[in-house]
């Protein structure tokens, strides 16, 4: 057979036996196992980002909707019994907390507000935990997606050289063709950790600067709805 025929047989062979699919079957079925759970952690990340995204600006138009309302000159009677029936978030549920103790005080008929103050920001410094808490749910999981991928990637793309440094010792053949696809084998691995690691570590960076600036405007309205409360107690004292 002529060997320019020969060549040309053989180059489609080999560019199919280096492509994606081709490389994740011919792989060590632990090399496999760590593709699949990198492919699967990099859904998940992609899954969390969606959720969080819409999350992030769902509670910042909520956080403006309540300022612009509170700070409209409405009474505080009439928007806690606009939002006591729902099942308020951010800015809206430190106000409900904290109007909540304030007319528990009242129906209790208590003849002196001492410790009133200091138990109005207790509350409200609690519902802020408990609402920067959710906000932070599943991050977690970009953290450890974006530090663990590399290393678990690495992890395969070690032990898919050592199999391949195994066939190669059994051939008896160092050449290209007989190393190429093992080396690519494991190399298929890392990427795909970094793939799985790189928008974890962007969007958690970017998440938890969110959570900051959204934790930054709560502390913000709960320190000036503290004084007002606190101007209201001195008046009723």
């Amino acid at each position: 057979m002529n060997p320019a025929d020969v060549v040309q047989h053989a180059l489609p062979l080999t560019s199919s036996d280096l492509s994606i699919i081709a490389l994740f079957w011919q792989a060590h079925w632990i090399v496999k196992c760590v593709m699949l759970g990198l492919l699967f952690a990099s859904i998940w990340v992609w899954a969390i980002v969606v959720d969080k995204t819409l999350l992030y600006a769902r509670s910042a138009r909520q956080l403006d909707s309540f300022e612009n309302a509170f700070w409209s000159g409405q009474s505080l009677e009439e928007l806690y019994r606009s939002l006591a029936t729902t099942e308020p978030h951010g800015a809206a549920a430190l106000f409900v907390a904290a109007m909540r103790e304030w007319k528990r005080s009242f129906e209790s008929q208590a003849r002196t507000f001492t410790g009133l103050q200091a138990r109005i920001e207790k509350v409200m410094n609690v519902t802020i935990a408990r609402e920067v808490e959710r906000l932070e749910r599943r991050l977690l999981v970009l953290a450890t997606v974006g530090s663990a991928s590399p290393f678990i990637g690495l992890f395969g793309t070690v032990w898919g050289i050592m199999t391949s440094f195994q066939s190669i010792a059994a051939s008896k053949n160092t050449s290209l063709a007989v190393v190429a696809p093992g080396i690519a084998e494991a190399l298929f691995a890392t990427a795909i950790g970094l793939v799985a690691a790189i928008p974890a570590t962007i969007f958690y960076n970017k998440f938890v600067a969110d959570v900051n600036k959204q934790a930054q405007r709560m502390e913000a309205f709960a320190d000036e709805f503290s004084a007002i409360l606190s101007r209201q107690i001195d008046e009723r004292g």
